[in-house]
């Protein structure tokens, strides 16, 4: 019976000892998508304040030379803050809430 416990404990120890890293990424990457970066909220609050000012409509250029940003990290803060692009070919960007999309 004493192997026996010996024997369980060891198990339960290895599946521990294997699970603890694993659960570790897990709350690494949760806390890391919780914090804040502080560059990425002012870059979004400036897209937000050409978006809501005088052009309804903006090109991607424009955006990302503003932010300092690429083209990339410029589409992803404009889908964050609620923006859309245009459907007429041209790569210009606009507030769903100022440009909603035509009902068909």
């Amino acid at each position: 019976m004493e192997g026996f416990l010996i024997l369980v404990g060891v198990v339960i120890g290895g599946a521990i000892g294997v699970m603890a890293p694993v659960a570790k990424s897990f709350v690494d990457d949760y806390l890391a998508r919780r914090r804040v970066d502080p560059l990425a909220e002012a870059r979004k609050a400036l897209l937000r304040k050409m978006l809501e000012g005088e052009f309804s409509w903006r090109n991607l250029e424009t955006l990302q030379h503003v932010i300092g940003a690429d083209g990339d990290c410029t589409r992803a803060l404009l889908l964050e803050i609620g923006a859309r692009a245009s459907e007429d070919g041209q790569d210009k960007w606009g507030l769903i809430s100022r440009n909603p999309f035509p009902k068909t």
